[in-house]
């Protein structure tokens, strides 16, 4: 006798709710002869407490589990030896057997990555939840703006953007919390890597006091958004005096010794080893026309970068610019008012460094003053500001919790085997 394949599906009940667990179903379709007949079937859903334990719960509901489950064939049984599949495009348990049978169906939790997840849940079309995908060919108001490199980027004054990094405690540090700039596929291989940088200011207790440190941030504006009483500065390159980044104890000693061994080991392992392009770009800030042309000399059109492949860097000038809402993306950095950097969630309304040099001068580098406007200094024997980190997550961390809100960051979660 042929074997037939038993769909097991939702039924109604007097109260049009659907009872998956130990209950007898009826008229259950044959799928191969599209006939209809009386079986007797008994199903327990069985689904894992926490990802990787191994630890299931019986359960009661009325819907397939699919957000955060897979099924597992190779628990799933059946008493009197049926075959339990997954059908994924109908999102349902196929069941082969012959006669009345008593299933067991077993579902795996797992944490879909957060590239996975954003990508699938927070980008519905541009504009959505302030995320906007740069493939050039956007129909909102300056999408002709776009990077055009196929990137996620969040866009406007506070987007649910937020990750704690670097702890699990219960409720977020501070010092924890970092920003989402964007998903970047920069090696085109299909695998996004989530570009982070610090919500606030990060301190000498991460970056040291050595290297080129330059003390305590000399006056705290009012522009000020975050909550640190003390901020310590740092210079760009004080060692040599250039604005060449190798030659930068910023870049060698600050970040990527103090700041790097500071994330601790399990962080350490969820940070990938990026190609920085640092380049001589500007000839002078005032030709900074639109956040397109800024990249386009930054990123794209550049011939005469270098690539430092590190760990840890800083924000490049068209990171800043597209993080404006797009109405801003026409306007030169270099001219933002009260305006453009209000709708610009990376403002934090200090002076700080970004990793962009200064054309045709050899030794200056471009800041966002505390006024938000890109400006221009000497890397040596100019006044020290701040420095918030940017470092790129590895495409396969995972996203446990979290609706990235600053109140409920999203918890990431790493396995050092992926």
């Amino acid at each position: 006798m042929n074997k037939k394949i038993i769909a097991i599906t939702i039924l109604s009940i007097v109260t049009g709710l659907v009872i998956l667990n130990s209950v007898k179903t009826k008229d259950i379709e044959v799928e191969k002869t599209q006939k209809r007949i009386n079986n007797v079937n008994t199903l327990t859903m069985m689904l894992e407490t926490e990802a990787g334990t191994g630890n299931y719960q019986e359960v009661k509901q009325s819907e397939w589990p699919t957000d955060g489950y897979v099924f597992n064939a190779s628990l799933s049984r059946c008493e009197n030896g049926g075959i339990l599949s997954w059908d994924d495009e109908a999102k349902k348990v196929i069941m082969e057997s012959n006669v009345s049978d008593k299933c067991y169906v077993y579902f795996d939790k797992y944490n879909p990555t957060l590239t996975n997840y954003i990508i699938t849940n927070v980008y519905i079309s541009d504009g959505a939840n302030d995320l906007y995908y740069h493939d050039g060919t956007g129909s909102y108001t300056n999408a002709n703006q776009e990077a055009g490199d196929n990137s996620y980027r969040y866009s406007g004054a506070e987007p649910n953007n937020y990750v704690c990094f670097g702890s699990d405690a219960a409720t977020c540090p501070n010092e924890n919390l970092y920003r989402i700039i964007g998903l970047f596929d920069d090696d085109k291989d299909g695998a996004y890597n989530i570009k982070l940088i610090k919500y606030d200011y990060a301190n000498s207790g991460l970056l040291g006091t050595d290297g080129d440190y330059a003390g305590i941030y000399s006056t705290i504006d009012s522009y000020y958004r975050g909550n640190l009483t003390t901020i310590n500065s740092y210079y760009w390159n004080n060692n040599t005096g250039t604005n060449a980044w190798d030659e930068s104890e910023l870049n060698t000693i600050n970040l990527n010794e103090n700041f790097w061994n500071n994330l601790g080991f399990k962080w350490q392992n969820m940070v990938e080893t990026i190609g920085w392009k640092i380049d001589n770009m500007y000839n002078g800030i005032e030709r900074l026309s639109s956040i397109k042309y800024v990249y386009n000399m930054e990123i794209s059109n550049s011939s005469n970068y270098k690539i430092y492949s590190n760990k840890i860097g800083l924000m490049y000038v068209s990171d800043y610019g597209y993080a404006a809402s797009p109405e801003n993306w026409t306007k030169s950095p270099a001219d933002y008012d009260d305006t453009n950097r209000n709708n610009n969630w990376m403002y934090m309304g200090l002076a700080e460094y970004t990793i962009t040099k200064n054309y045709p001068t050899t030794n200056q580098s471009l800041y966002i003053s505390f006024l938000g406007q890109i400006g221009s200094g000497e890397t040596v024997n100019y006044v020290g500001i701040a420095i918030r980190p940017v470092f790129y997550l590895k495409h396969s961390v995972t996203i446990s919790s979290g609706d990235g809100s600053k109140e409920n960051p999203f918890r990431i979660s790493f396995d050092i085997n992926s």
